[in-house]
């Protein structure tokens, strides 16, 4: 393949392992320009090389995946997102397809079989799903409109990124920063994750955010 044709891409991933393992599946059809090891990173190289396509892992250090994603595109507007996860849940699923505005979603034990044709796929502007996923998006679809998730809970972008900021510890002020909003805010949105939950303490709301994944223990 000519140098012009291959597919300009970013890898965003916080193991080197596994960037060098994405670039070895690859690298016969795309062009590596970038190399980020968390969310910010990743954001100032999409708008530095402007890639064509970003490979971004979803529970990567600092603001996480799915909120990086909405930044990328933000900083390269036609760069199509393509995100890769160790999860096969039908909220990450959904979120990163609808509000985060990914274009493709490959579960990571797929990614040796399906993330060549899926980097194709989604810089030619199609959609790509792994297909393990394929039930995760048949029960959804299959699903009464009146019934909740598994979690009986459903949380907004917010609440989920304010909720996985309180499981890594951070302080109402830590997620004040991050988020970029006052520490009164930050502090209103614990409250309200609470009591929308059920929970009593810190140490519940992490048990639950480790038990729906919104967490990673490695």
């Amino acid at each position: 393949m000519a140098a012009s044709d291959r597919i300009r891409v970013l890898l965003a991933d916080d193991h080197r392992l596994v960037r060098d393992a994405l670039r070895l599946v690859l690298e016969s059809d795309c062009e590596i320009v970038a190399e980020a090891a968390d969310a910010e990173s990743a954001i100032a190289l999409a708008a530095k090389v402007r890639p064509q396509v970003a490979l971004v892992d979803i529970g990567m250090p600092g603001m996480g995946g799915l909120a990086a994603v909405r930044h990328i595109l933000q900083a390269a507007p036609a760069c199509k997102v393509l995100i890769l996860s160790q999860y096969d849940d039908e909220e990450y699923v959904v979120e990163a397809l609808g509000d985060a505005g990914a274009w493709g979603y490959v579960v990571k034990t797929d990614a040796a079989t399906e993330l060549l044709a899926a980097v194709r796929a989604v810089h030619q502007g199609r959609r790509y799903l792994s297909p393990s996923l394929a039930p995760v998006v048949l029960a959804r679809l299959n699903r009464p409109a009146s019934q909740p998730g598994a979690d009986g809970a459903k949380l907004t972008r917010r609440e989920r990124e304010v909720l996985k900021l309180v499981s890594e510890g951070s302080t109402a002020k830590d997620i004040a920063q991050r988020l970029h909003i006052s520490p009164k805010t930050a502090e209103a949105h614990r409250e309200k994750l609470k009591q929308k939950l059920g929970l009593r303490s810190t140490a519940a709301m992490i048990r639950y955010a480790i038990k729906h994944k919104l967490v990673r223990l490695d």
